[in-house]
């Protein structure tokens, strides 16, 4: 948009139409920084069907911007083709392409476009001397540079799929056009002086206004009728709320209060409260579990409203990184709900405040460099081989002439938006209809969304409702459904002080043993709460921030480790720098939280809260690139300067700020995080099988399938496998006994699940095979999926015996018919010889049908091995060098500060305990993984703050059996025995 402006400014313009092909994308942008360079920008679209214009609108006003919005959206919505003539509008200009116009009526407020090509035929073309008065010009500027016209074709030939050679003439624009100066233009026009008259005054015609920054709150404006009357329900519902929050309330809790609803009302955000309000009480209502986190978490509003369940004067929570006079963009309320809500609570936002003046928020994808070097390499015809070879150049570094323009294109290329996305959670809600700011588009989803994005709507005062959907929530939901079916027990889960107090739930988080726990159950989060040795709410909240890859990083997570173990190095850090220390006491001197960036900055920098505000938002990319954040960090080291803090020092306390760049939680958002993870912790602590059950439902965590049925059991569970007369679709608990659901069994059809289900609760349980493909219409592969899974075991019968037998069950000629019979008919029993199924075989199955064996893996080893020091005993072998068998669960690499890469390993040992590994460069490198498996791992037993793990030296993954040869060998054996026989 820059370049286009000062484009525009060089060549003499002042008012300028922008007209991008069914979309309004630019327009808020275009409007906002056209201010900057003098120029008045006119709104319009360019209406087409595929790539062949109809008509351009350009809008008089703000309703002549909404009208042609509406239709936009319209035609985009249901797919529909635009007609050859426009509507009728109000407030819009209407410019046909003259070469296409073939002589119907024209409307007061519709022209003809007549391009430079175009004069010397005009006086051959009597279809439009007819309409001399309504000539415009409509001299289109797409590009700024020819190589933006040839990136347009090769953008072109990415979208239709075909190399660039064979890209129709008619998906491209057919050649470069460079802007034309406004003298130029004159020049050009200068035989029919009133094509530039009509075109200056039908621009001059067109005004366009939106206000931008300063909180333009563009939401809807009253949820009652009018603000007074938003703030009396605002305070009563807060007053209502107040001795479920605080039974005793002190003075300080009064006085945060009135605080919070001071600046509300002064902001005018009462509606943004009550809507919030409105859509967790329906909530509430469903029996929805959600949880409301972001930097609304810092409010005591919302704690009363129960939008949240952070008690903001425990934490201390710092409501201005909230809502401030100086803040320059919208408060946030992120909203989580079950994955299997979300879209209903969705679905009640629409209706409930209205299709017309509800949207959700649209993104852009854009190009990335290595999909763009893949597709420019397609289209240029470079072979798949030298594409792979294009994007690793440091193996590959000699280029030939074709690979050099796939990557100077590429840099052009990426970044560009690619096409139209949906955001991950925004819900607008606007006070006037949604397309007085922008068309929207109809995603599969089925609601209408924007076509520009949250920068924009922040921009034009439109704050977004983050309505976001997590499986963590829904395993708790159905924890407590599976807990109260099978343990008859009704559990508060917004009891949190109760968890918070509970001596086994702080012993499981002390130890970091919070498999399957929302957002606590990867291996580093559990190692980093070891190392701290948390055991309470504030402990876990800070961890839920540190551990976050912009703390971590920067060295700050172990300074904060190393503080809170060792006070001597808390008195050295207070020494070193008081000021800096004393702003950040509760985290030892260590920024944490996003709102510690807003403390530093304004008492330790001098910044004031609206510079220290765009800091904040400056850790996002996003932001970086607008030049605020740049001023900001220039002022950010003038202060400190003059303050009389040495460069290093300075230059220290900014990498740290910069090391954020988008990743640190604000504190209120880490507290809600760790409430969920106590309910989740409790839950596990009291029910283990009941909750991983849920979480097996739930799609897992972290981990695959199988190390939530180890979990489960470890804590005592029996796992049976999917039977056809006890499983359903998801698994199932009885008494101690978890059978896994239908939907583990890979390639099993979801239509024959819902028969069997359907046909057993109508008819009862199965009695056999036969019975079962009597009442169930399948084919022989499906049916052979459930025997090998083990479905049909309760007959008592080998799984071999069962295949046999269903080859001829499943005959054509004895599966016709789809009804019901009255009389069963008997079946031809085959006599077969024994047929044994090993155990060996069924954990093949298994890991072919379920993807995890019910038996330990070190079983499918060819040799058993030798070893026998298990995790739990590493303790007491601290320094020395060890060997021992574990079974690999993840990996995850990362870089040393030279750029070497290195690996944390997490294995399970032989009695299924939880084992840490740690490869350094040089053992990586001599000894990498060879996938999941068994290992034998040596090294050195090492500690770190009350974590151990083993420095690796060497690993070496252990055969398993291969099914295939093993086969082949019990055959063999078979045919020796007939032969000795």
């Amino acid at each position: 948009m820059e370049e286009l402006l000062s484009e525009l400014r060089r060549n003499g313009y002042s008012t300028f139409a922008l007209t991008d092909i069914n979309n309004t994308s630019a327009c808020l942008d275009a409007i906002r920084m056209s201010r900057d360079y003098g120029l008045k920008p006119v709104m319009g679209i360019d209406f087409r069907n595929g790539v062949t214009q109809k008509y351009v609108g350009l809008a008089r006003n703000n309703t002549g911007f909404r009208e042609l919005n509406e239709h936009l959206s319209k035609h985009l919505h249901s797919g529909e083709k635009f007609d050859e003539t426009a509507p009728e509008f109000h407030h819009a200009y209407i410019i046909y392409p003259a070469e296409s116009y073939r002589g119907w009526p024209l409307r007061d407020n519709e022209f003809l476009g007549i391009p430079i090509r175009l004069l010397s035929r005009l006086a051959f073309l009597p279809v439009l001397q007819k309409h001399r008065s309504r000539w415009v010009a409509m001299q289109e500027t797409v590009f700024a540079s020819k190589k933006q016209y040839n990136a347009h074709r090769l953008m072109r030939a990415i979208d239709c799929n075909v190399l660039l050679s064979r890209l129709p003439a008619e998906q491209q624009i057919q050649h470069f056009e460079p802007m034309l100066s406004f003298a130029e233009m004159r020049k050009a026009y200068a035989d029919l002086p009133h094509i530039i008259d009509n075109t200056q005054g039908m621009l001059a015609d067109c005004s366009i206004y939106f206000e931008f920054g300063k909180l333009a709150n563009k939401n809807l404006r009253y949820y009652t009728t009018h603000a007074a009357s938003d703030l009396r329900l605002l305070r009563k519902l807060c007053e209502d709320g107040l001795p479920y929050r605080y039974p005793q309330p002190t003075p300080d809790v009064h006085r945060r209060l009135e605080k919070e609803l001071d600046i509300i009302g002064q902001m005018n955000f009462a509606s943004y409260f009550l809507i919030n309000w409105d859509i967790v009480r329906y909530a509430q209502h469903k029996n929805y579990y959600y949880i409301g986190r972001g930097s609304g978490a810092n409010s005591m509003v919302a704690y009363l409203l129960r939008i949240t369940d952070v008690d903001p004067i425990e934490l201390e929570l710092y409501f201005e990184r909230f809502i401030n006079q100086f803040r320059s963009n919208a408060p946030d309320f992120d909203l989580d709900f079950s994955w299997t809500d979300r879209d209903d609570i969705t679905r009640y936002i629409f209706e409930r405040f209205g299709y017309q003046r509800t949207a959700l928020l649209g993104s852009y994808n854009t190009f990335q460099h290595d999909a763009v070097i893949r597709e420019l390499g397609k289209v240029f015809g470079v072979p798949p081989e030298e594409i792979d070879q294009l994007q690793r150049p440091d193996r590959y570094p000699r280029v030939d002439s074709l690979g050099k323009l796939v990557l100077q294109y590429t840099e052009l290329i990426k970044g560009f938006p690619n096409h139209l996305s949906i955001h991950s959670s925004g819900i607008l809600i606007a006070e006037e209809p949604i397309t007085s700011y922008t068309a929207t588009f109809m995603p599969p989803k089925g609601f209408p969304t924007t076509q520009f994005s949250m920068l924009e709507a922040e921009d034009i005062g439109l704050f977004k409702f983050d309505i976001l959907s997590q499986r963590g929530l829904a395993k708790i939901k159905d924890s407590l459904e599976l807990i109260e079916q099978n343990k008859n027990v009704k559990i508060d889960i917004h009891d949190i002080q109760r968890f918070k107090n509970d001596t086994l739930v702080r012993d499981l988080l002390r130890q970091g043993k919070a498999i399957g726990c929302f957002y606590i159950e990867s291996p580093a989060m559990r190692t980093l709460l070891t190392k701290l040795q948390a055991d309470d709410y504030l402990r876990l909240v800070a961890a839920s921030s540190i551990i976050r890859p912009g703390v971590s990083r920067s060295g700050m997570m172990r300074a904060y480790i190393e503080r809170y173990r060792n006070p001597e190095l808390r008195k050295k850090a207070r020494a070193i720098l008081p000021e800096l220390y004393d702003i950040l006491h509760e985290t030892y001197g260590v920024m944490v939280y996003q709102e510690d960036v807003i403390r530093v900055a304004h008492e330790f920098a001098g910044l004031s809260l609206a510079e220290a505000d765009h800091l904040r938002r400056g850790m996002s990319w996003k932001f970086k690139q607008r030049n605020e954040f740049g001023r900001v960090r220039e002022n950010f080291f003038i202060n400190c300067r003059k303050k009389g803090y040495a460069e290093k020092l300075i230059e220290d306390i900014w990498m740290q700020i910069e090391s954020f760049a988008n990743y640190a939680f604000s504190k209120g958002h880490s507290a809600s995080y760790a409430v969920e993870s106590f309910q989740a912790l409790f839950l596990k602590a009291y029910y283990p099988l009941e909750y991983m059950t849920a979480t097996l439902n739930n799609g897992g965590g972290f981990y695959r399938p199988g190390l939530y049925v180890h979990e489960a059991r470890m804590h005592g569970g029996e796992i049976e496998l999917p039977c056809i007369n006890t499983s359903e679709a998801l698994c199932v608990i009885r008494g101690r006994k978890i059978y896994l659901g239908f939907k583990f069994i890979s390639e099993l059809e979801d239509p024959l699940v819902y028969r069997v289900l359907e046909d057993r609760m109508r008819h009862g349980t199965y009695a056999d095979l036969p019975d079962f493909t009597r009442r169930i219409h399948l084919g022989v592969e499906q049916a052979r999926l459930l025997i090998r899974a083990g479905a049909f075991r309760f007959t008592g019968r080998s799984k071999k015996d069962l295949l046999w037998e269903v080859h001829s069950l499943l005959r054509p000629k004895e599966n016709k018919s789809q009804h019901e019979m009255l009389f069963v008919p008997e079946t031809r029993q085959w006599k077969l010889p024994p047929l044994h199924h090993s155990r060996l075989e069924q954990a093949f199955d298994e890991i072919e049908l379920l993807g995890f064996p019910l038996c330990p893996p070190f079983e499918l080893l060819k040799e058993q091995p030798q070893e026998t020091l298990r995790a739990a005993e590493l303790p007491a072998r601290l320094g020395q060098e060890v060997s021992i068998a574990a079974q690999l669960i993840v990996v995850k690499t990362t870089f040393t500060h030279k750029g070497e890469r290195m690996a944390f390993g997490t294995f399970l040992d032989m009695d299924g305990e939880w084992l840490d590994t740690v490869h350094f460069p040089p053992a990586y490198k001599a000894h990498p993984f060879r996938g999941i498996g068994c290992y034998l791992i040596r090294g050195k037993v090492i500690v770190e703050h009350g974590a151990y793990s083993i420095d690796v030296s060497s690993i070496q993954r252990l055969e398993t059996i291969d099914r295939e040869k093993h086969e082949e060998k019990k055959l063999k054996s078979i045919d020796e025995n007939k032969t000795a026989t």
